[in-house]
């Protein structure tokens, strides 16, 4: 792997045009065997090409990491295209526009966009959100206030359908997805609990967002021990299970649903590289489960749910504002750090939304 100190050296002018800028990104070298590494990617630069009359400039303020990018680095059918092998790797960002030729975009607007994993990007304008200046953090934008806030609103309002007084699990309960679960549920009135990977995210979830109560998924012996736990914390049983991670936890969970119970599908982080797999649960047991307790089980995906965001925004960027709603960040410095921290992110090494900060 190259030099990264020497790869991302450059001199910023106040306009591009005038100098030879070079753009920086990383790419999928080579698709993974199992679980990435750092070697599945690599460092590139280019000279930024001349502006054309209908395009925009910009520089790459944040980078969201989030987990469906697994799933992209393989040569798979899914609900979108794979990463292609010397493509940059997908990604939402924050970017400040820094030169203009559409004429509906000025220097220094703000835009959300899927820019990917770069340091300045050219785009026509399509697709691309403008964002406010706020007194809300503008990287709030990719978490609590975007796709994983979006998705975890979403996940409990039009798919589970929570109601007061239900109970709910929710798995990677101290993520960006998971720790708006819980929150906005306590505020609908439902008991809730939360699983999380160590004690101080357990600690997290009960004391600061006000889950009842959280269990440390990695200090439980096997499945058993995990799904008589659960019992315990839910004598009258589960209502929804809001599932982000598969693997033991949903083993666990699954005997402890009551009949007609739902669950909303949006991740399974522990299977993404293939770990535990052969491990699991047989189908045949859980199908039979779905079966004899009638429960409603699905998947979504947050792209086919883009008409909901103004009312996701509509309740709760308030409740952002009025600082009734707790978000925590995990923030890398430098593009040049991104592929460990999504390194970390799929292990479970970050504690809330996983950030890159790219550039001032």
């Amino acid at each position: 792997m190259r030099s990264l100190k020497k790869l991302f050296q450059i001199n910023f002018l106040t306009n591009y045009q005038e100098v030879t800028m070079q753009i920086k990104r990383v790419i999928l070298a080579k698709r993974p065997n199992g679980e990435p590494t750092l070697e599945n990617f690599n460092f590139e630069s280019f000279n930024c090409p001349k502006l054309q009359i209908g395009e925009i400039f910009v520089k790459v303020l944040w980078l969201s990491l989030d987990p469906y990018m697994r799933g992209r680095m393989d040569n798979v059918q899914s609900y979108a295209p794979p990463v292609q092998i010397g493509e940059p790797m997908e990604g939402e960002c924050v970017a400040e526009i820094i030169d203009t030729k559409n004429e509906n975009f000025v220097v220094g607007e703000l835009v959300v966009g899927k820019f990917g994993w770069v340091t300045h990007a050219i785009s026509n304008g399509f697709g691309l959100r403008k964002l406010k200046r706020t007194n809300i953090p503008e990287q709030t934008a990719l978490g609590v206030l975007g796709m994983p806030g979006h998705t975890a609103w979403t996940g409990l309002n039009k798919i589970a359908n929570a109601q007061k007084e239900e109970t709910i699990i929710i798995s990677a309960a101290a993520g960006a997805v998971g720790s708006l679960v819980g929150q906005l549920a306590k505020k609908k009135g439902l008991k809730v609990l939360g699983i999380a990977g160590n004690d101080e995210k357990c600690s997290y979830v009960k004391n600061e967002l006000g889950f009842d109560s959280c269990i440390n998924h990695n200090k439980v012996k096997d499945s058993t021990e995990f799904r008589n736990l659960i019992k315990s914390f839910c004598p009258n049983g589960v209502d929804i299970y809001f599932e982000n991670v598969a693997g033991q936890t949903l083993e666990a969970v699954i005997p402890n649903m009551n009949d007609f119970g739902r669950i909303a599908v949006c991740g399974m982080i522990s299977w993404y590289s293939g770990r535990g797999i052969d491990e699991a649960m047989p189908l045949p047991k859980v199908w039979r489960s779905i079966l004899v307790k009638r429960l409603k089980v699905n998947g979504f995906i947050i792209f086919d749910h883009k008409a909901t965001y103004p009312e996701f925004i509509e309740e709760v960027s308030p409740l952002i504002q009025k600082q009734e709603i707790i978000y925590k960040e995990d923030i890398r410095l430098g593009l040049e750090n991104a592929p460990l921290a999504f390194l970390d992110l799929l292990n479970g090494r970050n504690f809330g939304k996983m950030l890159v900060k790219v550039s001032s």
